[in-house]
């Protein structure tokens, strides 16, 4: 028989970790992710354990038996669409987050649409054409959001290279800016772990006010 959480033993259970003030905070959060592979779909599931109350998750892939070696997924998630499958996890670990769902591919085109209702976008693709476009595409038509992006991250180099760095005042880098995706470098767990942690812990400061990197 399943186990049923009210809200307020969610809540509580998080206000014992964060205080009520910090987890307040958190819960009126509202936080894009786009692209839900092995950066977006860390991040996403790390800020619902953070208890942040609305998580809006973008992505048009399916779950490929190649993504379950670095991305937050299943055997029982191939073939679903990513934007569900991540959903799912997400209410088993808080089923009070509000969920917004968009399984769609980003372009220049729908930037304005797909964004405008975000406090705060992290960019979270593996391609750098498509890393490119959101980021400039952010930056054009909402310079008053935070952006927290990604580059830097394939291979096994040292974890201590990865890092968070501030671009601009509301713009923000994690990652050794460096390694770019080969055949030499191809993309691992640990790494994109690594930088995954890094954008979520970033986001989460900026939710609570913390602006340095």
């Amino acid at each position: 028989m399943d186990i049923v959480y009210t809200k307020e033993q969610i809540e509580y259970a998080l206000i014992e970790r964060y205080t009520k003030q910090k987890q307040q905070i958190l819960y009126h959060g509202n936080v894009a992710v786009a692209g839900l592979g092995g950066l977006g779909s860390h991040v996403a599931i790390a800020l619902a354990r953070m208890g942040v109350g609305n998580i809006h998750i973008i992505d048009y892939d399916i779950v490929d038996i190649t993504n379950l070696n670095r991305q937050q997924y299943f055997l029982n998630h191939i073939g679903m669409y990513k934007t569900e499958a991540l959903r799912q996890q997400i209410l088993n670990i808080n089923p009070y987050i509000n969920i917004d769902t968009d399984c769609i591919k980003v372009t220049e085109q729908n930037i304005k649409q797909l964004f405008c209702n975000n406090d705060i976008i992290c960019e979270a693709f593996d391609n750098a054409e498509s890393k490119a476009m959101l980021v400039n595409g952010i930056l054009e038509y909402f310079p008053e959001k935070k952006l927290v992006a990604a580059s830097g991250l394939a291979g096994y180099q040292s974890s201590n290279i990865i890092h968070t760095r501030r671009i601009s005042k509301n713009f923000y880098l994690c990652g050794d800016e460096v390694t770019e995706i080969s055949e030499q470098n191809v993309l691992t767990a640990p790494r994109a772990g690594l930088c995954a942690c890094h954008q979520s812990n970033m986001i989460i400061r900026l939710l609570l006010g913390e602006e340095q990197a």
